[in-house]
């Protein structure tokens, strides 16, 4: 392999206008306990926003007739070019994995950061549509991420946020090498989405389906990016307009605790605008946690609440993440069941009208998030919704090039 060109096999290469620390923002400290690097089972807009992104696939391809090169530009390290698009790509959000599914560009996905996070149940549900995890690499491992895994991959391109790497302490990576791989092996592109509640990300963040149309734009695959927003949309349009009014809608406290008989909980804010939160904004789902002082999860917050304080809130209703892997009645016979004999748990009006579920995956891409919509639409709202809300046949077309 030589590792003295600009990237693997001259297929891509970055724009000109980007400084090689241009992208980095302050760099602070995780704990190895983060549930976002832990989570091995499973794991303020207004409702409606992001049905409304207006779609121009060709706005960033820099295309002539003289050349088939495009250049897609993305925060936070602007423009890379490419002559062709990527064959193989290593990942590390699941979240940028489903876009790749999405785009029936699943068998270019080579590695993935924790692998275990990548939740693709929901494929089983859309025929012919699956991806293989067994095949690969897990780049977070021991501990941190060792650079030369990236030369070993040898991939096309990093679809990952350099900043998300050099921000987070534990994998040890930082800016130099960040700029070696950029230079002696491939580009970076990628954004993180998930959350908005990290002090280092200065710089430009993305809705689920603006990051998703770039990530289109990087495949050439905009033309079922246009399709599956449609569907996206059309859900959006049937859920929101049958949805009851905004003061008969419940709040809810978002959690992380991966325990069956879980007693501490890190709390996500579901007024924070990341991605992970998208079903909860579009079906009017409140913040229970609005105006307590209470913050959410993020690389420098690490604290956790217990029973009193979830208590003091007394909220509607209560969605732990860490659960993907079970069924919801997997789910009743475990962690709402223990609550529900908790002295003080089985206090919370939550607990007492059953109104605890799984609180989703921590980085849902956009498959994901149609069936996290119908999921919480019919958990939330039963006497308005039932069975199927969108049309899986369709969906399942769409990424197999059918339709």
């Amino acid at each position: 392999m030589d590792f003295d060109g600009v990237g693997r096999r001259d297929v891509l290469k970055y724009g000109g206008t980007v400084a090689a620390t241009g992208f980095l923002a302050g760099c602070s400290t995780e704990t190895a306990d983060d549930p976002e690097s832990s989570d091995t089972g499973s794991e303020s807009e207004s409702p409606g926003t992001e049905n409304k992104t207006e779609v121009d696939p060709g706005s960033e391809a820099d295309e002539d007739s003289e050349s088939d090169s495009y250049t897609v530009e993305m925060a936070p390290v602007g423009e890379v070019e490419f002559d062709e698009p990527p064959e193989t790509v290593t990942h590390y959000f699941p979240d940028y994995g489903d876009m790749a599914v999405a785009l029936g560009q699943g068998d270019s996905i080579v590695a993935m950061g924790v692998v275990s996070r990548f939740h693709t149940d929901h494929y089983d549900e859309l025929d012919d549509v699956s991806v293989d995890t067994e095949s690969m690499t897990e780049l977070y491992a021991e501990g941190g991420i060792d650079r030369e895994i990236f030369f070993e991959l040898d991939s096309d391109l990093n679809m990952i946020d350099p900043a998300w790497l050099t921000s987070n302490d534990f994998f040890g990576i930082d800016e130099s090498d960040v700029e070696e791989l950029r230079t002696r092996q491939a580009p970076f592109i990628g954004n993180t989405i998930f959350r908005r509640t990290d002090d280092w990300h200065d710089y430009e963040y993305y809705t689920l389906y603006e990051a998703f149309e770039k990530v289109a734009k990087v495949h050439q695959e905009t033309e079922r990016f246009t399709r599956l927003k449609t569907v996206h949309d059309e859900l959006l349009d049937r859920v929101q307009s049958e949805l009851p009014p905004e003061e008969d809608r419940p709040n809810a406290l978002l959690t992380f605790a991966a325990a069956d008989q879980p007693e501490a909980f890190y709390p996500y804010r579901v007024s924070d605008s990341g991605t992970n939160n998208k079903q909860y904004h579009d079906l009017g789902i409140s913040d229970a946690l609005a105006g307590t002082g209470i913050e959410g999860l993020s690389t420098t917050d690490r604290g956790q609440i217990d029973y009193e304080t979830i208590l003091g809130v007394d909220p509607d209703s209560i969605l732990v993440r860490g659960h993907e892997g079970k069924s919801r009645q997997e789910f009743v016979d475990t962690v709402l069941a223990f609550m529900q004999e908790d002295d003080v748990a089985s206090q919370l009006t939550a607990v007492q009208n059953e109104q605890v579920f799984r609180g989703g995956p921590i980085y849902p891409g956009p498959l994901h998030n149609l069936f996290l919509t119908e999921r919480y639409a019919k958990l939330y709202f039963p006497e308005t919704f039932s069975g199927e809300l969108f049309d899986r046949d369709r969906v399942a077309a769409i990424v197999d090039g059918d339709a």
